[in-house]
């Protein structure tokens, strides 16, 4: 049963792909154990026995190992059926789950990725033109797919795996776009431009399951750190 399942998540809280996990299990309900690994040293021997990648998040189950952020998310998802994703044969499953992970896509391929390119962008100039490509992405690819948010993902009144998936990410691109490490320009063009995407990103951002672990101050610092070094090296 269920409630027999053993869970150990190995995480940290800065890390959006941890958060990912964290998303999920505070929105099952399901209890677990929680070790902290420490990003800013090398991984111990030990936890490279867990995973030898390195990487958080990595969840043990019952003694197996799962890593890599949505394949755990996706994994929870499926062995604990909820609101988050319906199974692939119920009524519609298949093309539920299709629609949320082509939304999941979108917003990687057209927004997260593209901001990326802000690591190397050492001028006004050069940053203004990678904001215009995030919000340009977002509006044609993005927008269009939260029209029927509500005021989560497809109509849900809940959190669906969509959010899982990006919800870590949403709640740091606001934080840091508004605190100006990122051009402040990318969220008043949300506001402005993409009233689907900007209800649909407030709801998430408010959502306990998001927030749980969410420390603003840490996140801002290390963004902040981590730019300045990708753009000194750049």
């Amino acid at each position: 049963m269920a409630s027999q399942d053993k869970l150990i998540l190995y995480t940290n809280h800065i890390c959006p792909w941890a958060h990912r996990a964290h998303i999920a299990l505070e929105e099952l309900k399901i209890p677990y154990e929680e070790v902290i690994i420490d990003l800013t040293k090398p991984r111990t021997p030990e936890y490279l026995q867990i995973n030898p990648r390195g990487l958080v998040p990595a969840l043990s189950y019952n003694g197996e190992i799962i890593t890599e952020s949505a394949i755990v998310a996706q994994f929870l998802a499926d062995r604990y059926p909820s609101h988050l994703v319906p199974p692939s044969d119920a009524p519609g499953g298949a093309l539920r789950r299709a629609r949320i992970a082509f939304f999941v896509d979108a917003y990687f391929s057209k927004v997260f990725n593209v901001l990326l390119g802000l690591n190397s962008a050492k001028t006004e100039e050069a940053q203004k033109a990678v904001a215009e490509k995030v919000v340009e992405g977002l509006l044609k690819e993005v927008e269009p797919l939260l029209a029927d948010a509500n005021p989560f993902f497809g109509g849900s009144d809940k959190l669906t795996l969509a959010e899982v998936l990006t919800g870590s990410f949403v709640i740091r691109l606001k934080a840091v776009t508004q605190a100006n490490i990122y051009p402040k320009s990318i969220w008043a063009a949300i506001e402005e431009k993409a009233p689907n995407f900007r209800k649909w990103a407030e709801a998430v951002i408010a959502h306990p399951s998001v927030t749980s672990i969410w420390n603003e101050e840490k996140v801002l610092e290390i963004t902040k750190t981590r730019l300045e070094k990708a753009r000194a090296s750049a």
